[in-house]
């Protein structure tokens, strides 16, 4: 054998020299921002039986339709997550599927364990119960199981719109668990404090706002309207079937494109029905395809037939957009098909601005896809509004708002004693979300907060896009916290 050695053969190794943890946390801390990972979001998860409105809630605390709620029990049957952003710091909100009882209203082990990845990496659980229904059996077996996994709890008792069903749902405090906190999911009474606490046990990092790569547009509208038209006239080839046929489009269909430099996704989403005509599996499907494109939307071009004008669906879709929290632009398609005079225009407008009020700061643009007339605005304007909805107000910036349009109530308030504004914070990014803290024990009369967000509108230029505007009224006690309540009860 030659005392040559083989490439192959092994080589002796020598141990490097390990570095202590101690000293690789102290590195990591020097490296500058952007070369940091990003810091380990506590869970919070959602967890309840059927029809309770967990995903209802999972929508409102991360502020855009992601779950498909329904009245349906059981529609949730997988796990969703979303990213909650709130008074500047993040965590991750998970919702699961609902707690299906068997006949005997007992929780079966294996349908329970279903949740119980998202459960063992939980910080925080929140347990979403009906406080109109009040307990049910299937709650009593819920908690017993939940006092089990070792977790904190907060009982979420939800739907509670009267002072009546407030006071009923203190029977969930018998339990035994961390904090009780009545909301109304659907309206968002109540959340801000739950919001707080979560925050306040959790231990939540400060958010670090990352924007999307590209702007995600969703071309949505009734059937044959002219969405897969409009996709195609922006791609300036026919990448999406276009048909006279109402509802060629089954799925959402994404498609990439550059724009004066800018990167976009175009969502083609299937055409929505009246809920009443979709019989057909697969355009139900359609509509729920449709709704989840919305969920991951930062713009929502909303088509309307020039010709048919808006109807009622158009409305009610519209209201898919706004449930969804993307911007919102609305475009009246085939103009090339009116008969025009100088004042068409504004009376179409007014006529849109008549069915949609609640979308009053959506801009309007009159556009064709068959002779690609103004197509290429929406981009323009889809850029805009992208801008918006990620713009985030200076301290300062509100400080010099506050002291000029709120410190002195400008608006009438139907109190006898008058309300004072304290300050005025940015509590969430996406949609912007705004926290007025006061010192009334009510919630601020909705006129006043349409005062607050038209002035916020015309400070900051929040083109096309939805503001949520939240009163923080003082609260008389602590919710949730105090032992003496739960006793007391």
């Amino acid at each position: 054998m030659s005392d040559q050695s083989s490439p192959f053969a092994p080589q002796e190794i020598i141990p490097e020299e390990t570095i202590p943890i101690e000293q690789l946390a102290y590195l990591m801390d020097e490296l500058p921002p952007v070369l940091q990972p990003p810091p380990i979001l506590p869970s919070v998860v959602i967890i309840g039986r059927p029809n309770v409105g967990k995903s209802t809630l999972f929508n409102k605390l991360i502020g855009r339709r992601q779950a498909i709620v329904g009245d349906e029990p059981g529609i949730t049957r997988d796990r969703h997550y979303g990213i909650v952003e709130w008074l500047g710091r993040n965590f991750e909100l998970v919702d699961t599927g609902g707690i299906v009882p068997d006949e005997d209203a007992v929780m079966p082990a294996n349908i329970f364990k279903q949740a119980s990845f998202a459960i063992e990496k939980a910080a925080l659980l929140l347990w979403v119960v009906d406080a109109r229904e009040g307990i049910t059996s299937l709650d009593e077996a819920l908690a017993r199981h939940l006092h089990t996994t070792g977790k904190p709890v907060f009982v979420v008792a939800n739907k509670v719109e009267s002072d009546a069903v407030r006071v009923a749902a203190g029977e969930f405090y018998r339990f035994g668990f961390d904090a009780l906190f009545p909301v109304s999911a659907e309206h968002g009474n109540g959340t801000a404090e739950l919001l707080d606490e979560i925050l306040a046990l959790t231990n939540a990092p400060i958010a670090a706002p990352s924007l999307p790569e590209r702007i995600r547009v969703a071309v949505i509208g009734r059937p044959n309207v002219g969405k897969s038209s409009v996709v195609n006239a922006l791609l300036g080839e026919e990448r999406v079937i276009v048909s006279p046929i109402a509802g060629t489009t089954r799925d959402a269909i994404d498609t990439d494109l550059v724009h004066n430099g800018r990167p976009f996704t175009l969502i083609d989403t299937a055409g929505i029905r009246r809920k009443g005509r979709t019989t057909a599996m697969a355009e139900k499907l359609s509509v729920i395809m449709a709704r989840k494109a919305l969920g991951r939307a930062d713009v929502a071009v909303l088509l309307v037939d020039a010709v048919e004008g808006p109807t009622h669906l158009d409305e009610v879709i519209a209201g898919y957009a706004l449930e969804s929290g993307a911007s919102i632009l609305i475009a009246l398609n085939k103009w090339d098909l009116i008969a025009k005079d100088a004042d068409t225009a504004k009376l179409y407008e007014r006529q849109l601005r008549e069915r949609m009020k609640f979308l009053n700061y959506a801009p309007v643009v009159f556009i064709s896809a068959l002779t690609g007339q103004r197509v290429t605005r929406l981009l323009d304007l889809a850029a805009r509004a992208y801008d918006a909805r990620y713009r985030r107000i200076p301290t300062g910036e509100l400080n010099r708002f506050f002291a000029e349009y709120l410190e002195t109530p400008h608006a009438t308030l139907p109190t006898k004693t008058p309300v004072k504004v304290h300050y005025v914070t940015q509590a969430r990014g996406v949609p912007p979300t705004f926290v007025l803290f006061t010192n009334s024990t009510t919630a601020l009369h909705f006129s006043y907060l349409r005062y607050v967000e038209n002035r916020l509108r015309e400070n900051f230029d929040f083109f096309a896009t939805p503001l949520r505007i939240v009163s923080r009224p003082r609260p008389t006690q602590k919710v949730g916290r105090s032992k003496k309540a739960i006793k007391s009860l």
